[in-house]
């Protein structure tokens, strides 16, 4: 049981940590909004989000889905449109000082970006079910539970802390300078992760 614990944890964290555009979206949404209560929404679909996508991947569900070429042509093309043009609204955005809060989402935009960040990105969809769902079919029973529990529980955690992160930055750029480039480097992760998608696809 804790070996599995320990490589649920383990392996969750290594996929989440790297720059990414489902991180970068919660990092900046806690950096922009003026209280951090305002940024829960983006926080908690982000961990649903990823909480669905690991309890299908270590069920298995989500093989048979990918396995078909169409759902995955379909999936790689919207996800990849979405994201240039989320990359082009965040690029435009232009804080002016922290009262103008740049890119600080209504908790509708919030959710419905966060889901479409989650859920449309393919990349993000076949790390998910190609490492933790087939790591998770060496354990059976209560330990398969333990090492989706941790997995989940990491992800909550690490995006909970991303939003903090993102809201101590916030306080200290009063200016909204950093925003200002915060944002540009966001468009450029969400373009870049489309172009990567897209070049996938063809080939």
């Amino acid at each position: 049981m804790l070996e599995a614990i320990l490589h649920g944890m383990i392996l969750a964290f290594g996929l989440i940590l790297p720059l990414g555009v489902q991180n970068v979206f919660v990092f900046n949404q806690g950096a922009s909004q003026p209280k951090f209560v305002r940024a829960l929404p983006v926080i908690i679909t982000a961990a649903i989000c990823d909480t669905l996508l690991i309890s299908i991947a270590v069920l298995g569900v989500s093989v048979v889905v990918l396995g078909s070429y169409w759902i995955k042509t379909v999936l790689y093309i919207i996800g990849s449109l979405f994201l240039l043009y989320m990359g082009f609204v965040v690029w435009r955005s232009k804080p002016q000082n922290v009262q103008e809060v740049g890119l600080a989402f209504s908790y509708k935009k919030q959710i419905s970006f966060a889901m479409s960040v989650s859920l449309l990105n393919p990349h993000a969809i076949l790390d998910t079910v190609g490492v933790i769902g087939t790591s998770s079919v060496k354990y059976i029973g209560f330990e398969k539970v333990a090492f989706a529990v941790a997995c989940i529980f990491v992800s909550w955690a690490w995006f909970a802390g991303l939003g903090i992160t993102g809201r101590m930055i916030g306080k200290i750029d009063k200016s909204g300078n950093y925003l200002v480039v915060l944002n540009k480097i966001s468009a450029i992760v969400m373009w870049g992760t489309a172009v990567y998608i897209s070049s996938s696809l063809l080939l």
